[in-house]
């Protein structure tokens, strides 16, 4: 029996490269490593939070890569989630072992348990900005079946999937000596990755080899009926039809543009986020995307980099003068220099998928869907390379907190409150649907979104079956006034 943890062990990991060590993450804030074939009962000290984020840090979830068992994944409370290079590790301690035996002394700077470069931090690029009152956790982490991706549930949050192989550079906005509505200059040469103030990265910029003008038939009328689902304000019908063309046309502008619209008019958590990505690939794929541009500084302002939206608008009017005195620009100058005026000193700067579900708690990764349980009872199937949701399931009474699927077959198990089981797999299509199937998938996810954003107090009354208003978020009198100042600028999706 091993009792070296002070407070709960809330997750286990095996590697099939070291079959008699596995690894343990617990609330002390402490990752273990354990060899059963020593003798002794003790375990080493692999990773010691507490070191860098203070003693209230606990550690809650860890995973190791199935293809490279070397590299630790580990997610405690807080939005980052860490990814360790064992090997790195080891050999850090060893060194120091031998520099004490030999009697060599360095006063330069203190020891540190843990070497520069054998960690690396990965997270959502809004959550950082987040003043929501309510603690972020990673609940848990798995990684891909090839080890190239990490796919981390972000409690009473989203589920984000990150790629491992491309680095992502960030992405610089600063006000351009000269506005250019092209990255051509006068010796036919590009510019170093400018596009009218916008830095982004080298491997963005191959994508602009690629047309932006007409869709094949059947995704210009993806295009039409996202539209169509747009003028409707289904915003969520809309995501989905733009996601199913940039799926297959990621290289056009406009597609991007107009999902940037939808993400911005739902306004759910993270969306302004998505909506800002959409805006910065179109504005690389089309450096003159005029309501790309805007909505970008708009982007900005939501995601509290209000000195940013202050200079992408300077640039938009000095690129767009025929729309630099409309309406919309005044209002959203106005809002940016409230903002300012209201900012305090008090923060610092700094392939999702999701559909809002409470508190997502287990979450399973077989390549090309994506599933994940919430203490709704239900559990969520997306599918990878949309993110589009494709099928909730009723898995239990009051909470999915287990999902395992089969490792050779179309299994899926789950668990929860209730005492049983459930093993799913597909039906035939000649049966009828299941009565567990959750028709209303947009009804779900809304009503997750509400009590995501409500107050505990408020969520404990709502689920004991009072009617609390005022859930909904933003009211439809503030809806109203930002879509009649877009009007004015005609920023309606193309």
């Amino acid at each position: 029996m091993f009792s070296d943890h002070t407070n709960r062990v809330k997750r286990i990991a095996t590697a099939p490269m070291w079959p008699n060590t596995f690894w343990s993450a617990a609330e002390d804030g402490i990752i273990r490593q354990y060899d059963l074939r020593e003798s002794s009962k003790r375990s080493e000290v692999l990773i010691d939070l507490t070191e860098f984020c203070g003693q209230l840090v606990e550690a809650k979830c860890l995973a190791v890569n199935p293809r490279d068992n070397n590299y630790l994944a580990v997610g405690s409370n807080g939005p980052f989630v860490r990814l360790y290079d064992i090997r790195m590790i080891h050999n850090h301690r060893k060194s120091l072992i031998h520099n004490a035996s030999a009697d060599v002394h360095t006063f330069c700077e203190p020891r540190k348990s843990i070497p520069d470069g054998a960690g690396q931090y990965y997270v959502a690029g809004h959550l950082p900005m987040n003043n929501r009152l309510r603690v972020l956790v990673a609940t848990y982490v798995t990684f891909s079946p090839d080890g190239t991706e990490l796919l981390v549930n972000m409690g009473g949050e989203q589920v984000y999937l990150f790629d491992l192989t491309f680095k992502q550079r960030p992405y610089t906005f600063f006000c351009a000596q000269k506005s250019q509505l092209s990255a051509e200059v006068q010796n036919g040469k590009t510019t170093n990755g400018v596009f009218s103030g916008i830095h982004v990265p080298d491997t963005l910029l191959k994508l602009t080899k690629f047309s932006s003008g007409d869709l094949p038939p059947h995704l210009e009328g993806i295009k039409l009926q996202a539209n169509e689902a747009f003028a409707r304000q289904q915003w969520t019908r809309s995501i989905q039809l733009y996601s199913l063309g940039i799926s297959e046309a990621g290289h056009n502008a406009m597609l991007c543009g107009n999902r940037a619209a939808a993400y911005m008019k739902r306004k759910w958590d993270g969306d302004h986020y998505d909506a800002l990505r959409d805006c910065l690939k179109a504005l690389t794929l089309n450096p003159g995307h005029l309501k790309a541009h805007f909505r970008l500084a708009r982007c900005l302002l939501e995601l509290k980099h209000v000195a940013e939206a202050l200079e992408c608008l300077n640039d938009f009017r000095g690129k767009f003068p025929d729309q630099a005195h409309s309406s919309a620009c005044d209002a959203l100058d106005r809002d940016i220099k409230a903002a300012l005026f209201t900012e305090t000193d008090a923060g610092g700067r700094s392939t999702w998928f999701y559909d809002d579900v409470d508190c997502y708690f287990e979450i399973s990764f077989k390549g090309q869907y994506i599933v994940s349980g919430s203490d709704d009872g239900s559990f969520f199937i997306w599918e990878k390379e949309t993110t589009n949701l494709v099928r909730i399931l009723q898995g239990d009474e009051s909470i999915v907190n287990c999902l395992q699927p089969h490792p050779g077959q179309c299994f899926l198990a789950s668990s929860g409150i209730d005492p049983v089981v459930r093993l799913w797999s597909p039906r035939p299509e000649c049966e009828s649907k299941s009565c567990r199937v959750v028709e209303d998938m947009e009804g779900a996810a809304q009503a997750n979104q509400r009590r995501m954003n409500a107050d505990p107090l408020e969520v404990m009354l709502l689920n004991m079956g009072y009617r609390i208003t005022g859930l909904s978020g933003r009211g439809a009198e503030s809806e109203d006034e930002e879509e009649s100042a877009e009007g004015q600028l005609q920023c309606r999706s193309s």
